[in-house]
């Protein structure tokens, strides 16, 4: 039996570099591939409504725009990288951006004192209202969006699925409510959830479990280096590189996994080939043939419904000339426009050489 294979985007949280993978969706979007699930988590989430609901029918346009309509016009272009970024955070810190309002300064918020966060979010609430049709995201020509969550009672994940549920904005919120930003956690059914990222930042076995009986091709987003080969001189490096650690993918198992199923799965349909030709020769006994239609029974329940293996995977990974701290709160639009500009370029370059190699 063919397998259906579906393509499938994995988008991690990682703050401003969301804008990363709006470039990354572009080269996507260009090269005309054809997306069939989305698993995001955080500001991945942000992305993948933007990418399925967009309300202009031009999701790559509408992610680009949605981007360059937060960005901090305030912070100076020419400082230097690290300099601009501390500026930026600095700014935000203490005035907010375009999709945080301290509490201290948001008029939708009576009492900022003795509360369990320090940012109001609902400048981005209306901003992904402002670009998201979310009745769209409801139709079943849209691609399937998986959004994670993490329950703060139970520390155990909560995931959206749009197949199932009735994808809003408070998921998306709920997603991208990062504690150690100070921003508030988002109530759903009873439950109250954070950032998808404080379980895991890459999304990719969500997908699998989504829809285990088919085969998938995955274009996966790190916006955390995995290499970095200087060693941390100060702080300020040593918690950089903690956070890059905390945060890259860690697919690696699920991988693993994956391809000790693959060669699993080939043994057993050499199995079940060398026992069913045994069958046809007429050799087996009513007791036998009982035995062997109960395996099938099991060997197609294990291979046609739970059998979908990753068959392919390109990674686009972000690179870091000069690592510092701050790089996911620089919202300036330097910052902004440079991720989006160098996300495309890094995806173009992963496809066109996972294209060749193909070919």
């Amino acid at each position: 039996m063919v397998k259906k294979i579906e393509t499938v985007l994995t988008l991690q949280g990682g703050g401003a570099l969301g804008a990363y993978e709006c470039g990354v969706y572009k080269a996507i979007a260009k090269h005309k591939i054809k997306l069939d699930i989305i698993a995001a988590t955080s500001i991945g989430s942000v992305n993948a409504v933007i990418i399925t609901g967009s309300k202009n029918n031009e999701p790559a346009k509408a992610l680009e725009d949605f981007w360059l309509s937060l960005a901090d016009t305030v912070t100076s272009s020419y400082l230097p990288d690290k300099s601009r970024a501390v500026a930026s955070v600095t700014l935000a810190s203490v005035w907010g951006n375009k999709a945080f309002t301290p509490r201290w300064l948001s008029p939708n918020v009576p009492d900022s004192n003795n509360s369990p966060y320090l940012y109001d979010n609902t400048p981005l609430r209306n901003k992904i209202n402002e670009y998201v049709d979310f009745e769209k995201i409801r139709r079943p020509t849209s691609p399937r969006i998986i959004i994670t969550c993490t329950d703060i009672q139970n520390g155990k994940p909560s995931i959206f699925d749009s197949k199932y549920d009735n994808i809003t904005v408070d998921h998306v919120l709920a997603s991208s409510g990062y504690p150690y930003y100070g921003i508030q956690w988002t109530r759903i059914s009873g439950k109250y959830l954070w950032d998808g990222t404080l379980l895991s930042n890459t999304p990719l076995i969500d997908a699998i479990i989504a829809s285990p009986d088919s085969d998938k091709n995955v274009y996966l987003v790190d916006l955390f280096p995995h290499v970095q080969e200087e060693l941390p001189k100060n702080m300020e490096e040593v918690w950089h590189r903690a956070r890059d650690i905390m945060f890259f993918d860690k697919v690696e198992h699920t991988l693993r996994v994956s391809n000790m199923l693959k060669r699993y799965l080939g043994l057993l349909g050499d199995m079940h080939e060398i026992t069913m030709n045994y069958l046809d020769s007429g050799k087996a006994d009513d007791n036998m043939k009982q035995k062997i239609f109960e395996v099938e029974k099991r060997y197609h329940k294990l291979t046609v419904e739970r059998g979908g293996i990753i068959r392919d995977i390109v990674r686009i990974e972000r690179k870091e000339d000069t690592p510092y701290l701050f790089e996911d709160s620089d919202f300036s639009l330097a910052n902004i426009k440079k991720l989006i500009r160098n996300g495309e370029d890094d995806a173009k370059k992963a496809i066109d050489s996972h294209l060749k190699q193909g070919s």
